[in-house]
């Protein structure tokens, strides 16, 4: 399927507007098939490892300030940080360019039915726990999109009999114009608002999940999410609830444990992964394939599923006192979902880069929940100012990464917890949150 459809494209120009990731073996494919390659980004890429590689396949460069004048590209690929709106990007369409995406690709050519996650929380542990499920009843699972493999490039290998799960960010959904058979919204929160011009765009661009949906498609919504009413208004097929209050959602949980109409599906004490968020996880994943996997299936990936990486991942335990990895806490709404994951006294680090998302749920939260506080990074006194208008003073900032950690340790004593979960992206310092991640792992390792 790749090389012929790549063939079609034989002597014409296709342009790729960002080197994301996710475009390389894009690139790769058309250039090994014949078509005239360009790539367009405003950074210079000319020491990127992989420059001598794609000019050696006769791959063009058009880099610097001017890198979206006069495309005039038969097909032109965004990155997912590309904005669709571009001036640039907006003049090729009207010049008769068709602009698309890894992902729209995917989607158009996919043979096997399609399950996606959307949500400004949990997206990346609901979509993982679907793909368990469905592997653990035996079926073959595609997992990809911002996690997993690129589902582009193993077009070839997917079979009408698989399924592809697919993590879906609001940035893909801006440029997509087919939906899932299944989608999956976990929630709605203030998110990536430094890229969106504003919240509502942020919200339009989460219901494009379910927006090409037709009466056979499926929708999973989570009642206790202020946005989930308006969504399922909109729904053009069925649409199946959650909910953490009892007996509110089609399928609801309590402290006792998930359940179906009354029925215990999953008791919560054989819920290997903590968190109440992790209810909503289990709850939304099970939801969404409950037509194709058995409760004992459920109940056995349940017993041995121990999470995602920098995800409330335990690193270690040092005299006494536990230190947890979660990286992956972008935002406030990540944040106070680690910190009511916890009985136990919380030693938080927190802070880095900006998205433009106000900090003040966090405040009355850290006060009531959170022993000490060590901030680091571009948000930390943002944050700062939140936790003095509510009257919270055990904290500390510091403009080092490694001092945070030893500061965290220095407060610590047996039977607390060290939890690294920043409320705010890493790129102030870090490439991405797994670096960020993986650095907090090994200084913890190292004390």
């Amino acid at each position: 399927m790749l090389k012929e459809y790549a063939s079609s494209y034989k002597e014409k120009t296709v342009g790729f507007v960002g080197m994301g990731v996710s475009n390389l073996p894009v690139i790769r494919l058309f250039a090994k098939n014949g078509a005239i390659c360009i790539v367009r980004d405003k950074n210079d890429l000319s020491e990127r490892d992989f420059y001598p590689e794609l000019v050696g396949l006769g791959v063009n460069f058009i880099c610097g300030e001017n890198y979206l004048d006069n495309i005039n590209e038969t097909l032109l690929f965004l990155s997912p940080a590309v904005r669709p709106d571009l001036t640039g990007v907006n003049k090729a369409r009207e010049n008769g360019t068709r602009v698309t995406s890894e992902m729209e690709e995917f989607f158009r050519l996919c043979p096997c039915k399609k399950i996606a996650v959307t949500g400004s929380d949990g997206k990346t542990t609901t979509t993982t726990l679907i793909a368990k499920l469905l592997e653990a009843q035996g079926y073959k699972v595609w997992l990809g999109g911002n996690i997993g493999v690129n589902l582009f490039a193993t077009l070839d290998e997917i079979t009408d009999k698989d399924y592809a799960v697919i993590e879906l960010s609001s940035f893909q959904l801006m440029k997509l114009s087919e939906s899932p058979d299944i989608a999956v919204v976990t929630n709605v929160a203030p998110n990536h608002l430094d890229w969106h011009t504003d919240m509502n765009e942020y919200v339009d661009a989460k219901k494009r999940i379910f927006e090409f949906q037709n009466s056979s498609s499926l929708l999973v919504l989570n009642l206790d999410d202020e946005y989930a009413e308006e969504f399922k208004c909109c729904a053009k097929g069925k649409v199946r609830t959650i909910s953490g209050n009892t007996q509110k959602g089609d399928i609801y949980f309590t402290e006792e444990g998930i359940f179906e109409n009354g029925t215990l599906l999953v008791n919560d004490n054989d819920i290997r992964i903590v968190g109440r968020h992790n209810r909503y996880n289990y709850s939304a994943a099970y939801s969404a394939v409950k037509d194709l996997v058995s409760v004992e299936t459920l109940n056995k990936v349940a017993s041995e599923f121990g999470g995602v990486e920098h995800r409330i991942e335990f690193v270690r335990e040092l005299d006494g006192v536990k230190y947890y990895n979660s990286s992956i806490d972008s935002s406030p709404s990540r944040t106070s979902a680690c910190v009511n994951s916890f009985k136990t006294p919380i030693i938080a680090i927190c802070g880095g880069y900006d998205k433009n998302i106000p900090y003040d749920p966090l405040g009355e939260l850290f006060k009531k929940k959170v022993k000490y506080t060590v901030l680091c990074g571009a948000t930390a006194k943002k944050i700062a100012d939140v936790f003095d208008s509510v009257g919270y003073t055990e904290y500390v900032i510091t403009d080092n990464f490694e001092n945070a950690i030893k500061l965290a340790k220095e407060k610590a004593v047996s039977g607390d917890n060290v939890v690294l979960t920043p409320a705010s992206a890493s790129f102030d310092m870090f490439k991405n949150f797994a670096i960020r991640g993986n650095t907090f792992k090994n200084i913890v390792n190292s004390l």
